[in-house]
């Protein structure tokens, strides 16, 4: 039994619906109603979280149409810890944003205790009162921990343009802090607290070992929201990742942007980036142990694919949640003689709104994708050759591959096996650009995987009214 209530989740107002092509769509704003049956299996219904760490969320009433769910996240180290972050690299960058940055660099990633999100106003664009606002925030949660100094990552996320409700805020935080539980009920109602559009909260946590602890057991949790305005670099979410593993500033700063780069900016919802976008990895070091420093230790190697995977399970969630989305789409472009050439090519096809929308038709349209190939920007010469170029989909239940195109010569598809195909809600679309082997003309065999999802009707609905 999931520990949050499903009347936690729902509304009395029953969404409007609309039937067309024997389909029957929803238009609402998400977590307005109760919890799509098909997104409750991500929900998770118990957790093995961090030691040392505390979180609580909490309603606020940021924005004035939310009447009940909470929209006040708060998470808390019992000791200082290490951090790092990645942020937007829009050029309007929230007022949480610049204070985050400017906290974390004044403590060189070191002695960070706390994360405060509020949801329903992304406070950007808002002048130096936003920048106040958001000092203010991280302020009260340093008051709460007994501390004088700067040491609370602060984020928003919601309408832009907007002033935050600073006193209801900040009023709040106590209450939240009291509230400060290490419990899964208290992990997923935080992670509920950050959500917009999203239609379900996104946490996820595993035990792990290091080679040099072998005995002891470590453990990592994550939160994340987004379900719109996702695109590289980065996008609308937000993401706050806690260890209880011992790492230094300087290799958290680095497994972080080597997770992020194959994560968090390897996925799409709709093309779209925004002013907020944050994700925070913080360190306590509970657990004990030797400290992770060198980027040659074997500790170093294990946790970087430990947290490069888990960023992106994590980030996979906020592809299956994008707004109106009907399928979770992988796109794989493999035989590049160019890693960032075959990356610009998947995000390429993974921004198409023509591919998107064929994909929502079922339509096996791979002229398309091909198209999409052909016209990626900043693709190095010679990368993608026509007569090399392969295209593919690949069933998720293991039954062979429906081949479209090879070596630049269509094949004769079967239409009625690719229509039940494009039935499932996950898919691979798979490139094949022909590199060859390491050696064969100087030519690499390099990989680059995206995470997309396609575009509905509902899509537009979500974004007509969202101020609304």
């Amino acid at each position: 039994m999931i520990v949050v209530s499903r009347a936690q989740f729902t509304a009395a107002a029953v969404p409007l619906t609309k039937m067309a092509r024997g389909r029957v769509y929803f238009f609402s704003t998400a977590l307005d109603t109760e919890i799509p049956e098909s997104k409750r299996k991500y929900i998770p219904r118990s957790g093995t979280y961090p030691k040392g760490f505390a979180v609580a969320g909490s309603y606020v009433g940021v924005k004035a149409s939310n009447t009940r769910f909470p929209d006040l996240a708060l998470i808390c180290s019992e000791t200082p810890c290490s951090a790092a972050a990645v942020f937007t690299t829009n050029k309007f960058q929230a007022a949480p944003v610049q204070v985050s940055k400017a906290t974390l660099e004044k403590r060189h990633g070191q002695g960070i205790r706390s994360i405060v999100i509020n949801a329903g106003c992304a406070n950007a664009v808002t002048g130096k009162g936003g920048i106040e606002d958001a000092w203010s925030m991280g302020a009260e949660v340093d008051k709460c921990n007994g501390l004088h100094e700067p040491s609370t990552i602060v984020m928003s996320t919601g309408v832009i343009g907007q002033r935050l409700p600073i006193k209801k805020i900040v009023d709040a935080i106590p209450v939240t802090h009291s509230q400060l539980s290490s419990t899964h009920s208290a992990w997923l109602s935080t992670a509920r607290a950050i959500c917009t559009t999203d239609t379900f909260p996104k946490l996820i946590s595993q035990s792990f070992t290091l080679p040099s602890s072998p005995d002891r057991t470590y453990s990592l949790a994550g939160i994340t929201k987004g379900a719109g305005m996702i695109h590289p670099n980065m996008a609308t979410l937000l993401g706050a990742l806690c260890t209880d593993a011992p790492i230094e500033p300087s290799a958290l700063k680095s497994l972080l942007n080597h997770a992020v780069a194959r994560s968090f900016n390897s996925i799409s919802v709709d093309g779209d980036t925004s002013t907020n976008d944050t994700v925070v990895l913080m360190a306590n070091g509970a657990a004990g142990g030797k400290s992770i420093g060198s980027a040659s230790s074997a500790d170093y190697a294990t946790m970087q694919d430990i947290l490069t995977m888990f960023a992106q399970s994590l980030s996979q969630l906020v592809v299956r949640d994008g707004e109106g989305a009907t399928k979770f789409v992988t796109v794989r472009v493999q035989n590049s003689p160019c890693y960032e050439s075959a990356r610009i090519i998947a995000a390429t096809i993974a921004r198409s709104p023509l591919v998107k929308t064929a994909l929502y038709g079922r339509d096996a349209n791979w002229g398309r994708i091909l198209c999409a190939v052909g016209y990626a920007q900043g693709v190095k010469s010679g990368v993608v050759m026509p007569e090399r170029t392969s295209v593919s989909f690949k069933p998720v239940d293991g039954s062979p591959v429906l081949k479209l195109l090879i070596n630049g010569e269509p094949e004769k598809v079967d239409e009625a096996r690719a229509s039940a195909i494009l039935q499932d809600e996950d898919l691979e679309i798979v490139v094949d650009l022909g590199g060859g082997e390491q050696g064969e003309s100087g030519l690499a065999r390099e990989e680059a995987v995206y995470w997309f999802c396609d575009f509905s009707h509902e899509y537009i609905t979500i974004n007509g009214d969202y101020r609304t």
